[in-house]
């Protein structure tokens, strides 16, 4: 029936066909389905599979000449082993990488997916330079093949992410299928492209190095729009990191987009005291009295403590996610105090600096018993989905009992 109440026979010619067409490529009842901040997603995302299809290809001819095509004297035999090693390596880079650091792509996406593409130019680079070194060519690729299996696993792992926060009907396989789709027609453009540029590189590094540096800042540039554009609504270690150090500073309560703004896209290395989530008990009380202290001032259905400047933090088999979020508030005001206590601290015996340790997880009980609720309410309001999160728990969850019980 259309807007004046006349009843439309499905197989009439004025049935709206708009939808039908751009279903080919955008989720069914697209712009609903989705997250608000797809479509300037997918319009990155693709920018930076059309450059990186072009890039692909000047790797791939030059790992093709490497491997001995179009050289009188290069045997089968020996370009089939190459190959064999470089794929064979490239299988147990990917097994190694997905069991190291597999549970981190969903609490880290972001930072995942531009790292798989950094890596991804990288090793396209080795490639191209590979003939020029015949002596460790099969060394070289090798070590892209590794490289191009990591970029596998983290790039297709943190769409999977990425496509679980777009969907918004719960059609991720609708969604993941039309990435499909996109990405297949952006190849095909890279290559009727490419058609045009190989006789124009072939016998020209020159030119063939020029050409992958401009593709490749293409390449990176896109991606990084692409992942700053992503806005998600879920915490993880660092968005809540960035919320509670705002609401500390003026009560103020950052929305997602504007935390997600503020959150890095690129790994740092040694800026804050590390934290570990769901370790064992054994990690935070070592004795019976450091339990006891862990138990001091905390009604919660967790423990936090700190061992060997990491704060550790150990989750009862009760704890929600609510709890799970103010465990991750806890141990980021314990780990501020810890990183400012430092310096004083490094000329202090060991048994002082564990005393002052118990002191500051006392103290930051405190401040949350007095922050947490405000806090956890503000952040509902302001838009964040308060259900689940993204931060990186391991699996492990302890009972513990008092003297009292």
């Amino acid at each position: 029936m259309d807007k004046a109440g006349t009843w439309i026979s499905p197989d009439s010619p004025e049935r709206n066909t708009g939808n039908e067409r751009q279903s080919v490529f955008l989720p069914q009842g697209y712009p609903e389905s989705v997250s608000d901040d797809y479509l300037q997603y997918q319009f990155w995302d693709t920018m930076q599979a059309f450059s990186s299809s072009l890039s692909g290809t000047l790797a791939t001819q030059a790992s093709l000449r490497g491997v001995g095509v179009g050289n009188q004297e290069a045997t089968v035999a020996a370009a089939t082993v190459t190959w064999l090693l470089k794929d064979g390596t490239g299988m147990l880079g990917r097994i190694l990488f997905a069991w190291q650091k597999g549970s981190k792509l969903d609490s880290e996406a972001k930072k995942w997916r531009l790292f798989a593409d950094v890596l991804n130019d990288i090793a396209m680079f080795m490639e191209i330079l590979a003939p020029y070194f015949p002596a460790c060519f099969t060394f070289i690729v090798c070590t892209a093949g590794i490289f191009k299996s990591i970029v596998g696993v983290a790039g297709g792992a943190t769409r999977a992410a990425l496509t679980v926060h777009q969907a918004r009907r719960d059609n991720m396989a609708d969604i993941s299928a039309k990435d499909g789709s996109q990405e297949t027609l952006v190849n095909l453009a890279g290559l009727l492209v490419s058609l045009i540029l190989i006789p124009l590189v072939t016998d020209n590094p020159v030119l063939t190095l020029c050409l992958f540096f401009l593709f490749t800042v293409l390449h990176l540039f896109a991606n990084y729009k692409a992942v700053r554009s992503v806005v998600m609504e879920t915490f993880n270690e660092a968005r809540l990191s960035i919320v509670l150090q705002q609401y500390l500073k003026d009560k103020r309560i950052l929305s997602p987009p504007e935390a997600n703004q503020r959150e890095p896209v690129f790994f740092e290395f040694g800026q804050t005291v590390p934290i570990k989530f769901g370790v064992r008990l054994q990690e935070i009380a070592q004795s019976p009295e450091d339990l006891e202290l862990a138990l001091k001032e905390n009604s919660m259905p967790y423990l936090l403590g700190v061992r060997n400047g990491c704060v550790c933090v150990c989750l009862g088999p009760e704890a929600s996610v609510s709890d799970e979020i103010r465990a991750m508030c806890q141990a980021v005001v314990l780990g501020n105090m810890l990183s400012s206590s430092n310096s004083r601290e490094a000329t202090g015996a060991a048994p002082k600096q564990q005393k002052g340790h118990w002191e500051m997880v006392h103290k930051s009980h405190k401040l949350m018993d007095a922050i947490f609720n405000p806090l956890l309410k503000g952040a509902e309001a302001a838009g964040w989905d308060m259900k689940r999160t993204l931060i990186d728990w391991d699996e492990w969850r302890v009972e513990w009992k008092t003297k009292s019980s």
